[in-house]
Parts: structure tokens; sequence; C-alpha cells
């Protein structure tokens, strides 16, 4: 009887060291939709070791894939994608943009203007401590908003620099040297004159009468339509969309969908123009009509390296050791300039 009780003992004794042995992903399989149900073991918690680390960053990485790819954007409707593959990209070909000519003679090549515009890529990142504690307490539930969270604002890291572009049109230069929304770009003409052209307004956007619509929004399409290049040719610049913070928005939806202003006259823009509201836009009154037909754009968004999950979880890392802490977020290198200033025009809405 002595003999069976030992072995019985020895026997739990046995089990119970098996289940404290066992690898994490043998003993729960992981959640990746939300986080939960990550490895544990029992009542004892979870045991980190290198399986149940990567077992549980992959759930996380899977969350910020999802979360990244189901953010919505809005830069695409006002910026282009300018590929990077070097630190700083040169844009001074901007100011002598090639169009087509009659041939008669030699061929006339465009030298390139002496503007110096150079975009410098950013280093961007958003990161996400674990504590270790929280790893051994199976508490990781609390992580995988984070791992959204970081996933939502990696894809939108675009709309943030366009936005801040927009938000400095009317203080940040461009390629010539002249504040990208501007009442003096200089411009020369089929004569070899230098001339100041504006895309610059000052009219608040309204649709209370027919007569303010077109001090605002019309005197604006007309500006852009009247632009000329270097040699005096009409650029065919016509706006196609409206941009507008939130402030402006239902006034430029009257402008842009209703048959009859609010005096009761016919609307001259309905279909016009498409309308982009863009809730990072800090200033109520400013309102900015854009090209965004052509190959250039008014903004550029330039990418040296798209977003990307990166980790950390090294248990014999620094910060492991001193801190209990390892690391999930986003790492990109991107930044953003002004294209092409004849594809835009601006009005800060100073005068009524």
């Amino acid at each position: 009887m002595k003999q069976k009780a030992i072995t019985f003992f020895t026997l739990v004794g046995l089990f119970a060291l098996a289940v404290l042995l066992a690898p994490a992903h043998a003993v729960h399989a992981a959640t990746a939709e939300t986080g939960k149900g990550l490895p544990f073991i029992g009542v004892a918690g979870m045991i980190v070791n290198s399986a149940a680390l990567q077992n549980i960053f992959t759930n996380l990485k899977a969350t910020f894939n999802k979360a990244f790819e189901a953010a919505p954007t809005f830069w695409e409707k006002v910026a282009m994608l300018v590929p990077s593959t070097s630190k700083t990209n040169d844009y001074k070909w901007l100011a002598n943009f090639p169009r087509m000519r009659k041939w008669v003679g030699e061929k006339t090549a465009k030298a390139l203007a002496a503007f110096n515009y150079t975009v410098t890529n950013d280093d961007w990142e958003a990161t996400v401590e674990v504590d270790r504690n929280d790893i051994e307490d199976d508490e990781l539930g609390i992580y995988a908003p984070q791992a959204q969270g970081a996933g939502f604002s990696a894809k939108q890291l675009p709309d943030e620099i366009v936005a801040d572009l927009i938000n400095g049109a009317f203080t940040n230069k461009c390629y010539d040297g002249q504040y990208f929304i501007d009442t003096d770009h200089p411009v020369t003409d089929k004569n070899g004159i230098v001339q100041s052209v504006s895309n610059k307004g000052t009219k608040k956007l309204s649709a209370a009468t027919q007569a303010a619509a077109i001090a605002s929004l019309g005197a604006g399409r007309i500006a852009m339509m009247k632009f000329t290049d270097d040699e005096g040719r009409p650029l065919n610049t016509i706006p196609t969309v409206l941009l507008v913070p939130p402030a402006l928005s239902d006034v430029a939806n009257v402008l842009a969908m209703n048959d009859r202003l609010e005096d009761g006259k016919p609307n001259p823009y309905k279909g016009t123009i498409t309308v982009v509201c863009e809730p990072r836009l800090t200033d109520d009154n400013a309102w900015f009509l854009l090209d965004t037909s052509k190959p250039v754009r008014p903004f550029i968004y330039q990418e040296r390296k798209k977003p990307v999950f990166v980790q950390q979880i090294d248990p014999q890392a620094d910060d492991v050791f001193s801190k209990k802490k390892f690391k999930f977020g986003a790492e990109a290198r991107a930044a953003g300039g002004y294209g092409f200033w004849q594809l835009a025009y601006g009005s800060d809405g100073s005068v009524a």
C-alpha cells in the first residue's frame, strides 16, 4: 500500500512537471482576430519561452495588418506617390515640365531652371511596450487594441503628411521659391518677360447668392484656367476637386450638387467639382481648388520605406533584462512636398 501511494504521487508530480514544461503553443491556440485567447497554462499562467513569444507577436502582427488594410485614406485624391530610393529627392524638374510643340527645324530641349527644391525623407515610428508580467499573467488582450491602433495610424501616415502640406500651403515654399499658394509666382511669358501670377484668393466660399458663388468659387476656377506655361500657352488647368475643412463642407456640397443656390438662382457649378472634406485641415475659412487630372498632382507623398510591422522579442535584450519590456510597432520613411502650384488655387477666406 505504501509503495502504491508513492507511485501515485510520483505520477502526479511528473504530470505537473510535464504541463509546466509544455510549449505554450501546444496548450492553447491564439486568436488573431481580437488578441484574446493568447497562449496560457492554466492557473500557473504563461511560460515565457521563444515559442510563446513568437506565437504572441505573430498574433499581434496579424491584428496590425488587418487594421492597416481596413483603414481609410484620403491622400490619393489630392496627391501623387513618388517612390524614393535615396535620402533626398530633387524636384527641380518641376520648373520646366516638357510639353508638345510644333516641330520646326531642330528639336528644342528645355534646360532645367536654376531652382533648388529637394525633399528629404523623415523617419516615422509608433511603438508599444509589452510588459513581461502581462505575458506571464496572460493579460495580453489589452495589446490587441494597441496593435490595431498602430496599424490604423501607419496606414494613415500619408494622410498626416499631405494634410500638413495643405495646412502650410500659404506659408511653405514650393519649387519656384514662393509660397505654394501666393500672389506673385514668377512666370516668363512668350516674350521673355517675367510676370507675377497669383493662385491665391481672399473670398469666403459662399453659396448664399449666385454673385457670391461667382466671386468665390467662380473666380478661383477662372484663375486656374488662365494659367499658362513659359511660352504663353494655356496649361489647360481645370479644377476637379474642391478641398475644404468640415466647417465649409455644407457650403461646398451645395455648390457642387444643388440645382439652385440659396437665393433661388441657378447654380452654374453643379457637377463641375468633387468635394473632398478633410478633418485635419485646421483653418475653418481656407478652401482650395485642385486639378488632379494630370500625371503630376498638386501635392507629393514621397515614400522611401512603406510602413512595416517591427518587433523586439529577444529575451536577452537589454530592455527585457533591465525593464521587463518587449516591443512592437511600425516604422516608415517618408516625406511630403509640393508639385505644380499651377494645379492649385487657395483662398484664405478672409473677405466676405
